[in-house]
């Protein structure tokens, strides 16, 4: 057995109930039991995503969140409660400490990072596929380029209002983001959870779509796999499905038929986003590390600071600035990101 592989627990019993399931069997839930996954985000869609495959026996689920739990996040994010929130807690670490309660017999890996170009591959190491549990399309197409660009499925969702959508991408097979969408919507060009909400129903009818794409996908049964885009619409009742397969070989995708990767080469990307339904923006530093302990004596006397071993938060005028150690921060009280880069400047410094 090569020295990273998982071994099959000793005792499928727990998992009686989805191996009935014919399609599946034992043959299936025992390469579930080996397989492992990277859930992309883990606010609405993954910790749907994240509580979903760890209770179906997949071997290794890896978290990666940038982000901290708000109370804001409990009508959506399940697996959350408001002691997570009131800690404040990170998501990944919150998420795993649950899940690990939920089925011991599963590796839950916890990371606490800002995906980019320069950490996805890491971040990537040895999965079998990668779920989105993102909420921007500048994360999408960079995944959507290293999935491609090595030969790893994925599966891509998005929800908004009581809206959502998904698409399987098993690269070299079907259609990969750039050939559904050529080019990332621009800033400001699409509404958001700010303006246009999000309902849970929705969240959850996608994540779970999301789900058993991936469940297929690690049990070995590819052929199953949807060939569409699926659009579901709760509010009016409606879903809908576009059949894709052929559109891979109906448009010159630059990155399934050029082999063109700029988001994964860092040629394409900001280090700044506006986080969905939050009025807050994150400012990245990549490369660049923070002392918490010194941070929080040089800020003992301009505001409220707390902190615990994950971030440190400053609350000061109508700002509440989170820092991490990896030099992430968020900016609380404005979506303005000229406003957010000054705070930071003011407070934080260059």
């Amino acid at each position: 057995m090569p020295e990273d592989a998982i071994p099959v627990p000793p005792n499928l019993d727990r998992y009686i109930r989805q191996m009935r399931y014919a399609p599946l069997g034992r043959a299936g839930q025992e390469r579930l039991a080996q397989s492992k996954v990277l859930v992309c985000g883990c606010g609405a869609l993954g910790s749907v995503l994240a509580n979903t495959l760890v209770r179906a026996g997949v071997g290794l689920v890896r978290i990666v969140d940038r982000d901290f739990v708000e109370v804001n996040n409990l009508q959506r994010q399940m697996l959350f409660d408001e002691s997570d929130a009131a800690a404040p807690l990170p998501k990944a670490v919150a998420a795993a400490a649950k899940l690990r309660r939920v089925n011991s017999e599963v590796r839950v890996e916890e990371v606490v990072a800002d995906v980019n170009h320069a950490n996805l591959g890491e971040l990537a190491e040895g999965v079998d596929a990668i779920v989105d549990g993102t909420d921007n399309f500048e994360t999408r197409f960079l995944v959507n380029d290293f999935a491609v660009a090595n030969g790893i499925p994925w599966v891509y969702g998005g929800c908004l209002g009581a809206e959502g959508q998904t698409m399987t991408i098993l690269p070299g097979e079907t259609p990969c983001l750039r050939c559904l969408m050529p080019e990332c919507p621009p800033p400001g060009s699409m509404p958001t959870c700010d303006t246009a909400g999000i309902l849970g129903p929705a969240v959850g009818v996608i994540a779970s779509i999301q789900a058993i794409e991936a469940i297929k996908i690690l049990s070995g049964n590819r052929a199953a796999v949807s060939r569409h885009l699926t659009v579901v619409e709760l509010w009016e009742s409606c879903i809908r499905q576009v059949n894709v397969a052929s559109l891979r070989d109906q448009v010159d995708c630059p990155t399934c038929k050029r082999r063109e990767f700029p988001w994964l080469a860092g040629k394409e990307g900001s280090r700044s986003a506006v986080l969905c339904g939050r009025n807050a923006v994150q400012l990245s530093q990549p490369g660049k590390s923070v002392s918490l302990d010194q941070l929080a004596r040089q800020l003992s006397g301009v505001g409220q600071v707390t902190r615990n071993a994950y971030l440190l938060r400053l609350k000061v005028d109508a700002y509440e600035i989170t820092v991490f150690p990896d030099g992430r921060a968020i900016i609380g009280g404005t979506d303005d990101i000229a406003v957010a880069r000054t705070v930071y400047a003011k407070y934080i410094g260059h």
